[in-house]
């Protein structure tokens, strides 16, 4: 409540906290906007120790014998692997402030300090390899807008700062371990997430809202900012994500509950009669050999009137091929049971081969007549693959389970309800109905029509 204090003591207290701040941040600031000098010896000794850090177990005991072009070129693959875009003068990579210098002091601190986590985040963690440095920097950026290093100057105390300042005064090097604590964070996260190389931007954007959201709770100690913020991993984000959401929109509130069970019905039936048209339109398949080769097409669509499945063989290059040149076909009245992934029968002999497992969630068959017959899909995507599998429950009156349709049934939902309460903007939705009020003591308002007949 110091920053909203009144009178002289507020404002004395207010000043003093800004000149503890920009102390203390201008200890920091120099080395957020010098670069890295590409030709400082000390710099390139610290980049060095950097790489041999994280490689120190892969060295090749007769390294010392190689030639000046072969170290060159070891080096600068494993700074490649470290993430360094310019890997022959990895110095190039921080010049840009901020973080310049800090970037690499506190990567220097990282792998002093806790060198066993530091070669196990390089090492063990592939998709570190490649974007270790890119991480580091766009972690910086949000710790510089946390804590206001790097330009411009620090700013009057503010309501975002009061939510660090007791972490930060409370130990020395809290800054470097700050980093130390999220890029391990950043890891953790990556797991969590199942990410790749394409997902990096979301995962720095969830990074960033776990620190934002602990920073708010306003942890009084780095060890509290530690356990917060490891409490809330990606699946709480998710959670609290969604019930924002659903607060936002009012969703919450018994009468939208109500219009939302009453739209379901109507929208499911619109998503069942997209998937049997598609099913009409038809897909291409490949058929798979026990030699792997995928040199065979083969086509299959549903009758307009959804009741017989028309297939047959393609050459390549045939794009929606006429139903009368399908010269097999089953009535789906035949059709027995569906079955997907392993329990398909093409897939029962597979291994467990990474490529293999991609087959094999992309696999379905459907029995019919009876068991000992069956045919056989292997989708070419998995969009496909949820497409066919709604369109065949439908027809099988079961209920579509793919997540594709929850997805699509979230979102027609959502812009029906936008749709229906749009002229109810900035109206606060009751909980409950008004009450009904009491009947008139008479109704002589009421026009007596007998009268008129006479």
């Amino acid at each position: 409540n110091i920053i909203h204090s009144s009178g002289t003591v507020g404002d004395e207290m207010t000043h003093y906290l800004y000149v503890l701040q920009s102390i203390t941040l201008n200890l920091l600031e120099p080395r957020a906007k010098t670069p890295v000098d590409p030709y400082n010896q000390e710099q390139r000794d610290l980049l060095q120790s950097l790489r041999q850090m994280a490689f120190e177990l892969d060295m090749d005991p007769t390294a010392s014998n190689f030639s000046t072009d072969r170290r060159k070129s070891v080096c600068a693959k494993e700074f490649k692997k470290l993430g360094f875009s310019n890997n022959s003068n990895p110095a190039l990579d921080l010049k840009r402030t901020p973080p310049g210098l800090l970037a690499l002091d506190n990567m220097v601190y990282f792998s002093s300090h806790y060198h066993d986590t530091y070669s196990r985040v390089i090492v063990t963690v592939a998709f570190l390899w490649s974007c270790y440095t890119s991480s580091v920097m766009r972690l910086f950026k949000s710790l510089s807008l946390f804590e206001r290093v790097g330009p411009p100057l620090p700013s009057p105390a503010s309501e975002t700062g009061q939510h660090y300042y007791p972490m930060f005064f409370a130990q020395d090097r809290v800054f470097e371990e700050l980093f130390c604590l999220c890029i391990q964070l950043l890891n953790k996260t990556w797991k969590e997430m199942r990410a790749t190389q394409e997902d990096f931007d979301k995962v720095m954007q969830v990074v960033r809202e776990q620190i934002t959201r602990t920073l708010t709770s306003k942890p009084t100690s780095l060890e509290l900012f530690r356990t917060k913020v490891h409490a809330l991993n990606y699946s709480e984000i998710l959670k609290l994500r969604q019930t924002e959401r659903m607060h936002q929109e009012e969703t919450l509130a018994p009468p939208v509950v109500e219009l939302r069970e009453r739209l379901k019905p109507e929208l499911l039936e619109l998503i069942k009669q997209q998937r049997l048209n598609r099913l009409c339109e038809g897909t291409l398949f490949r058929k798979i050999s026990s030699r792997r080769r995928q040199d065979k097409l083969w086509y299959c669509r549903l009758s307009p009137n959804h009741k017989v499945l028309h297939y047959g063989d393609v050459e390549e290059g045939t794009e929606n091929p006429p139903i009368e040149s399908l010269q097999e076909k089953i009535p789906v009245a035949d059709i027995k049971a569906l079955l997907t992934g392993k329990d398909c029968p093409h897939m029962k002999e597979k291994s467990s081969g990474k490529q293999n497992k991609e087959v094999l969630d992309l696999s379905f068959s459907i029995l019919y007549d009876v068991e000992e017959y069956n045919l056989n899909f292997i989708a070419p995507s998995k969009y496909e693959f949820c497409l066919w599998t709604d369109g065949l429950n439908v027809l099988l009156g079961r209920e579509m389970t793919s997540e594709y349709t929850k997805s699509e049934l979230d979102i027609l939902l959502s812009m029906e309800i936008k749709l229906r309460l749009l002229d109810l903007e900035n109206i606060p939705i009751p909980d409950t109905p008004p009450p009904v009020p009491k009947p008139p003591s008479n109704y002589n308002f009421c026009y007596d029509f007998s009268h008129a007949e006479q």
